[in-house]
């Protein structure tokens, strides 16, 4: 298989819903049970869009899923400040939030935009050191820029699927074939497996854990 491709990531809302703005949808996941509430003046966690239970096709449970594991990132990041969003909090590993943010925007990229729509952007960070990917060289980061690239390729990739009609679309890609069914398949295991770094990451920086 072809070197895969890494991309990067956007800024969760951080303030209560203003007046006449809709609740989250029905189906967004309630509290957990025994939750404690939430201190005054404190803002509420962003909502997630639980997948479907049964009754929806493959095509629906894949983007769905994707989707979830996006606002598991966004919520992870909630109510953090720019300076513990950069923390290296799991030494020695040099991750942190926001480096997750950056990288994972360029996964949408890579994987929507230049996989599955045939583009050629290139990442636009690179490393202090020559050949080093800047993901993760968060130092000098705008937190609300690299969520705002985020959340900008995510309503991309959303753009890109909604213009495929079938999860079968294959297209040819460093000599290799990549279906839409493999890309939000791998995409969910990429979201995943990071969100588990988030979830030991924002629990070194204050003690946050569970989902």
């Amino acid at each position: 298989m072809p070197e895969t491709p890494q991309p990067q990531p956007t800024r969760t809302p951080k303030s209560p819903l203003p007046a006449g703005a809709e609740p989250p949808p029905a189906n967004s996941e309630p509290p957990p049970a025994g939750a404690e509430p939430l201190p005054a003046g404190a803002e509420p966690p962003p909502a997630r869009s639980e997948p479907p239970h049964a009754g929806a096709g493959e095509r629906a449970s894949l983007t769905a899923f994707v989707q979830y594991q996006r606002e598991t990132l966004a919520m992870k990041c909630a109510g953090l400040t720019a300076g513990q969003l950069k923390e290296r909090a799991v030494p020695p590993s040099g991750m942190s939030l926001l480096g997750l943010v950056r990288h994972l925007a360029e996964v949408e990229r890579s994987w929507f935009g230049n996989v599955l729509n045939q583009e050629a952007a290139r990442a636009d960070r690179t490393g202090r050191v020559p050949g080093d990917r800047a993901d993760f060289d968060v130092a000098d980061a705008d937190p609300d820029e690299a969520f705002a690239v985020w959340h900008a390729e995510c309503a991309r990739s959303r753009a890109v699927v909604d213009g495929l009609d079938s999860l079968d679309h294959t297209v040819d890609f460093r000599g290799d074939a990549y279906s839409l069914r493999y890309v939000l398949t791998h995409m969910i295991e990429e979201y995943a497996r990071h969100n588990g770094h988030a979830d030991l990451l924002r629990e070194r920086i204050d003690g946050a854990t569970g989902e």
